[in-house]
């Protein structure tokens, strides 16, 4: 149960279901997108979102996943299944390109099942007989076109057409050669075509000349496009060969189509599935932009949010560089009812509606921005009440607006709803309004619903204090600066700093005087005390975060001196049981040296000589034994860069000044110079760059190069679409998006990509093409259909 109507756009799930469109890559992605709705089914909100994880993990991952050719063919297969019919070339090209997609994910799938559980159970849809697309691919080649050997009758007659174009050219390009040296044709003409027959020009005066048949004359009436008679009969034969080849061609689509019909369904699950996959796949985009999460899923109603923030106000900051300030909010059986009270402009209505929104999100199937260990419920209803509501034709005010949602949250809330709302109780007289409002709130509390609730009002914060399943908060305020701080704070009601805020501003004196006479004491003291606790709150919890920090430093030098005492310990233990042993083994040694030198001494008769050998040889052997002084470390000179005078030119190895960074010369234009740094093309001002030797720049380049460095392949997967539209834009900028867009397709591995020019004069199609064939990796590039923009788009396909 939703409520109101317009609930999504109050919240602004609106613009979520757009930046979900813009994601998707067709147009039944789009449709599940507009069909998406809230789930009161814990299951079934469990399962979307668990796909949507198990995409962004794909994402997240560098295994490469189809992202062309997501094709709607819904009409292509409306079209197969009367009898008879048949779909063209086109169409088969469109059903055979987006049918390798759809094989290539199940094969994904099928070659990842434990991985992606759910996504695997979703491809279990496809059921097509792979023959099918065999077939196709049979008839139909890789730029859309008839194979010549798909019928040997269509083999036979294109070879003999080929054999009498080439017969009738050639008797043409005679006649051409004779009537130029007659004269008889103007100069620098060629062999035209007119009605599909070859001709050739021919001055008008000499037009008798030349036996044969005239097709058309110039807009001046001095040229006639003449058929000669020598190959009138050939260009009949030919144009009777291309009728054959035509009926030939409509017989093989119309057996291709006959294989198609009975798969209509199957192709139809398939499509299907596509399009969900295509869905699923700009959901987990938008989690990855949002940075969104899947948290904890709960089957009762729950709210245990840590960091959640506003996706569209997250997405605003982010581009301005700016950061959200989280929200961590929790609503459960003790604390059901948040009344949050503070000043304007303090980010109430904000946390009223990132609750709102949120939680729509995570109902819908989606992740959400909050962090990972926080616990997500499932609401049955979701009641909304922000915003005014003013109706001229339904005779209804604000106050009156605010009162017919609260007679509906009334009526149908119960414990299971969650409902929102903003500046509970104003539009009215504050005495009456205040009393209202507390009513209401007295009955949503019996009623066991959960809400979040604004207000300014004084016997709201009083009745939140006294009743239990209701708590107050506040926004927090900084008292010195007067400016509020964004920040959620539970368990205690904040004032409106009204009268704080009146004096900031520069009110004057008597004024606020005045006002706080009219106010009352006890309400002046209320707003202090409310000030005071916030402020000593504050200080309180600054010092309690500088004491838990110093505690968490203190803690952990503890652990790390106990840490490295215990690993010494074993250390001097294991080096004493070693140096033991080692003595043990020189001493045994030693001893049995020194007995071997008194054996020998003896055993020679004292002889001085030979006792002096004895001797030296023991003195050795104790050299030997003796313990090495550990040689010092030599410091390591630091290596200085080499900078060569003299100018600079193309081919040049420079590095910039008072920096690390190195690159190449390409070009000079002026004072300034293009240069290449790693994988990137960059303009720098020649003054900024010195001349450095070939191997000052290939030992920087070894010590920096890193293969994975700045390449994010997930993020250009998946932001990537295989169109580029260049209308509108000048030839220089146009020429860098191209350059830029086809080296993010050689990257992604794309087989083909659609760039998008215009016709106009076709001053921008032959620069796209220009540049496109002097790249090494494009195979080809043609016209698109001329139903899906003809000579205005080019499609460009890429070597294997």
């Amino acid at each position: 149960m939703l409520y109101p109507e317009n609930l999504e756009d109050k919240i602004g799930f609106d613009k979520i279901r757009n930046l979900l469109r813009e994601r998707c890559l067709s147009g039944p992605g789009r449709t599940f997108v507009d069909k998406m709705r809230f789930s009161d089914d814990a299951g079934q909100v469990d399962k979307l979102v668990s796909q949507t994880e198990e995409f962004r993990q794909i994402l997240a991952s560098e295994e490469p996943f189809p992202a062309s050719h997501y094709l709607d063919t819904s009409t292509i297969l409306d079209k197969s299944r009367a009898e008879g019919a048949y779909l063209d070339t086109e169409e088969f090209y469109d059903l055979k390109r987006s049918l390798e997609t759809i094989l290539r994910i199940h094969e994904f799938f099928r070659r990842f099942p434990e991985s992606y559980p759910l996504l695997h159970d979703l491809s279990g849809m496809v059921t097509l007989d792979k023959s099918l697309l065999k077939k196709i691919e049979e008839k139909i080649d890789e730029k859309g076109q008839l194979r010549n050997n798909a019928s040997r009758e269509l083999q036979n007659i294109r070879q003999r057409m080929q054999q009498e174009q080439v017969r009738a050219r050639r008797l043409l390009d005679s006649m051409m050669r004779s009537a130029r040296g007659e004269g008889y044709t103007p100069e620098d003409a060629t062999l035209t075509v007119r009605g599909g027959r070859l001709v050739i020009p021919v001055l008008a005066e000499h037009k008798r000349r030349i036996k044969g048949f005239i097709h058309d004359e110039s807009a001046t009436g001095q040229t006639v496009y003449l058929e000669p008679a020598e190959v009138l009969e050939i260009n009949n034969d030919i144009r009777d060969l291309e009728y054959q080849e035509r009926r030939e061609i409509i017989r093989i689509l119309r057996a291709l189509t006959d294989e198609v019909r009975p798969n209509i369904q199957p192709l139809k699950r398939a499509y299907h599935f596509l399009g969900m996959i295509d869905f699923i796949r700009a959901k987990a985009i938008l989690a990855g932009d949002l940075e969104a999460t899947r948290p904890e899923s709960v089957k009762h109603t729950h709210v245990e949010w840590y960091g959640a923030r506003h996706p569209l106000l997250f997405l605003a900051h982010q581009a301005a560089g700016k950061p959200v300030v989280p929200l961590h909010i929790t609503l459960n059986k003790q604390q059901r009812i948040i009344l949050i009270s503070g000043p304007n402009a303090g980010g109430k209505s904000v946390t009223l509606k990132t609750v709102g929104l949120v939680q729509y999100m995570w109902q819908c199937g989606m992740l959400v921005p909050v962090d990972g260990h926080s616990k997500m419920g499932t609401f049955k209803s979701l009641f909304i009440d922000i915003g005014d509501e003013q109706s001229i034709e339904n005779d209804l005010s604000t106050y009156s607006s605010h009162l017919t949602n609260m007679r509906k949250f009334l009526t149908l809330a119960d414990k299971r709803s969650l409902f929102l709302i903003d500046e509970f109780g104003t539009g009215t007289e504050p005495q009456f309004g205040g009393a209202i409002a507390e009513a209401i709130l007295e009955e949503m509390n019996q009623l066991k619903a959960y809400g979040v609730i604004t207000t300014h009002y004084s016997n709201l914060k009083k009745y939140g204090e006294d009743h239990p399943g209701i708590v107050n908060a506040a926004m927090q305020f900084d008292l010195d600066d007067l400016e509020p701080l964004y920040e959620l704070e539970i368990g205690k009601p904040g004032s409106s700093y009204a009268l704080e805020i009146a004096r900031k501003i520069g009110l004057p004196g008597p004024v606020l005087k005045k006002a706080r006479t009219l106010v009352g004491i006890e309400q002046v003291r209320y707003d202090r005390l409310l000030n005071r606790l916030e402020e000593e709150k504050r200080k309180y919890n600054k010092l309690t975060k500088g004491a838990e920090k110093e505690k968490e430093r203190l803690e952990s030098s503890a652990r790390e001196y106990e840490s490295l005492r215990e690993f010494l310990d074993e250390e001097r233990k294991k080096i004493i049981q070693e140096a033991k042993a080692d003595a043990k083994r020189l001493l045994k040694e030693t001893n049995q040296r020194i007995e071997n030198t008194i054996r020998e001494i003896r055993e020679q008769g004292a002889e001085k000589l030979k006792t002096r050998e004895l001797r030296k040889e023991l003195e050795e052997y104790g050299e030997e034994i003796a313990p090495e002084e550990a040689p010092r470390p030599k410091p390591k000179p630091k290596e200085e860069v080499q900078v060569i005078d003299g100018p600079i030119n193309p081919g040049d190895y420079v590095r910039l000044k008072g920096q690390e960074v190195t690159g190449e010369v390409l070009a000079l234009a002026g004072k300034d110079a293009e240069i290449r740094i790693g994988g990137l093309k960059s303009k720098v001002k020649l003054k900024r760059l010195e001349k450095i030797s070939k191997r000052t720049f290939k030992k920087s380049t070894d010590r920096s190069s890193s293969p994975s460095k700045g390449l994010d392949l997930t993020e250009k997967r998946a932001h990537f679409k295989s169109d580029l539209d260049l209308r509108g834009k000048r030839g220089e900028e146009a020429m860098g998006e191209l350059e830029r867009f086809m080296d993010t397709a050689l990257i992604l591995g794309e087989r083909e990509v659609r760039i998008v020019h215009g016709k106009g004069d076709g001053i921008l199609k032959d620069l796209v093409r220009n540049q496109l064939r002097q790249q090494r990796h494009v195979q080809s590039v043609r016209d698109e259909h001329p139903e899906r923009g003809g000579a205005g788009v080019t499609i460009v396909e890429m070597k294997d």
